[in-house]
């Protein structure tokens, strides 16, 4: 695990302290629970370059393997 600081208001940090006394859990084991759903359900940004080009090819995947022996062979792939 790695550490971390945030800082909350008034407010926030004393609705979480009283909900971890109240389920007898530690404060970091709510915060961390509960920034895990949040990260669940946000959509995660695309991997840079993915989908940008089409080859006009619908079997690239199935290929990849050929492909890359194909390019190596060429010495355009190393």
């Amino acid at each position: 695990m790695t550490k971390t600081t945030v800082y909350l208001d008034t407010d926030l940090a004393v609705a979480i302290r009283q909900l971890a006394t109240s389920e007898g859990r530690a404060q970091a084991e709510l915060i961390r629970d509960a920034l895990t759903e949040y990260t669940r359900r946000r959509k995660r940004p695309a991997i840079p370059g993915i989908g940008e080009f089409d080859s006009g090819h619908a079997d690239t995947s199935q290929k990849a393997e050929q492909i890359l022996r194909r390019a190596s062979g060429r010495g355009k792939w190393r």
